[in-house]
């Protein structure tokens, strides 16, 4: 029988992605393992491996084709002994190849006669409703009853594709008529200006997916600030030393030892390591932190796992190697997601002092300003030191002020007493 290949599910949040690239054309014989397409979301290119041997008996989405649901047929595999007539008896081959330059299918005029809806049964309802927060939205602006739909995405999870033919229900404000709905949790710029007064850039899949999760980081988490200035006077000293002693190869840079003194300080105070969870905190075993790279377009956030169990050399090598490949879109799914707390440094900018926003499902990140040279009061005296300017933004359901307070203590000692991390 025929194997359909569908759009895989690269992470858990996915719910559409770019068909980039074929390995393969119809007729070409596959096995177990070999790479037959490049999947490109908002932040990595993925490759898809064929799960199954036999030969490809039809290409369903082109080359290009942007916004591509979780799950649709991309291609159907032959097994051994089957021709294109085995398509036909399971009804797969009358359906035209999906073109690069077709709108999305949000976009295209929906026909007369459209397929008929996935109806969950009606028996036993009343259990909770898995969908995504794209859906839910998409949903309550259409007035569609979820609890009406069969999801297609990972462990029946209702996505925005499953929402296409079903019926609707009166909305519950319906617009005048001639008048478009406005567009979700966001204001149209354009009413404010002439036309041809700006130019127009479409956003990409990285912006689309960056506004949606800042938006709602900070529509959903309640986010506090605490700001501590650090001396880096040890530090500077420290990293001279071990570069120097390094020799070639090895250049450590001060957001290194950030990222050090970060993980240790979240296993000396370990109530600071959590992720919120709706009914429950996550205390997390090992400090995982996310470094923010900034790309064309915009930012992602690779992460350096166990970071309290690996030396400076270590965190340095592995820093550069993922933000290389994060600015290659090159990075797995597991390399840019989870983690327990994230680092966001913008004083090579000259930036003295901001806040970030927390990026779920963690709940803490740290802002880091600019190393400068400033007045100090030692012992009554006044002199002058290097300061930096740290911020830390919690998410108040998980880290109490207090809590914030004695891990910014913690991460203080360390960057100022550089020595502290070998004990």
């Amino acid at each position: 029988m025929p194997v359909n290949i569908l759009m895989p599910a690269l992470s858990p949040t996915m719910e559409e992605g770019t068909l980039a690239k074929w390995h393969v054309k119809k007729g070409d014989k596959v096995s177990a393992g070999d790479v037959i397409a490049e999947i490109e979301t908002d932040k990595a290119t993925m490759e898809v491996e064929a799960v199954d041997e036999g030969t490809i008996g039809e290409i369903r989405v082109a080359e290009g084709t942007e916004g591509v649901p979780v799950n649709e047929v991309i291609a159907v595999l032959l097994e051994e002994g089957e021709d294109a007539s085995a398509l036909k008896d399971k009804g797969a081959a009358s359906k035209p190849e999906r073109k690069a330059e077709e709108p999305k299918p949000e976009e295209a005029k929906r026909p007369e006669a459209k397929t008929e809806a996935k109806l969950a049964p009606k028996a036993g309802q009343g259990g909770r409703i898995f969908a995504s927060p794209l859906a839910r939205r998409l949903a309550e602006q259409q007035g569609i009853d979820l609890a009406a739909i069969a999801g297609s995405g990972p462990h029946g999870r209702i996505v925005k594709a499953d929402l296409e033919g079903t019926p609707k229900a009166a909305p519950k404000k319906q617009p005048s008529a001639g008048t478009a709905p406005a567009p979700v949790s966001s204001i149209d710029a354009r009413a404010f200006y002439e036309k041809g007064s700006y130019e127009e850039i479409p956003l990409d899949g990285m912006r689309k997916t960056i506004a949606r999760r800042l938006t709602q980081s900070m529509q959903e988490i309640p986010h506090f600030y605490l700001t501590v200035d650090c001396e880096l006077d040890e530090l500077l000293i420290a990293r001279k030393k071990l570069n120097e002693a390094a020799g070639e190869g090895v250049k450590l840079s001060v957001n290194d030892f950030l990222i050090r003194a970060a993980a240790l300080a979240l296993i000396k105070v370990p109530d600071a390591n959590v992720s919120f969870a709706g009914d429950a905190i996550l205390k997390h075993r090992s400090a995982d932190i996310g470094i923010a790279v900034a790309l064309d377009g915009g930012l992602i956030t690779p992460i350096i796992r166990n970071a309290e169990k690996k030396g400076l050399a270590e965190i340095s090598a592995e820093a550069k190697s993922l933000a290389e490949r994060a600015r290659d879109k090159k990075l797995k799914p597991v390399e840019f997601e989870g983690g327990s707390f994230s680092i966001s440094n913008l004083g090579m900018f000259g930036i003295k002092h901001f806040t970030a926003v927390i990026n779920p499902p963690q709940a803490a990140i740290l802002a880091v300003g600019k190393g400068e040279e400033r007045p100090v009061v030692r012992n009554g005296k006044l002199e002058v030191a290097t300061v930096m300017t740290v911020t830390l933004s919690c998410d108040h359901r998980a880290i109490d002020g207090a809590l914030g307070a004695r891990f910014l203590e913690a991460f203080k000692s360390f960057v100022e007493y550089p020595a502290r991390m070998l004990l």
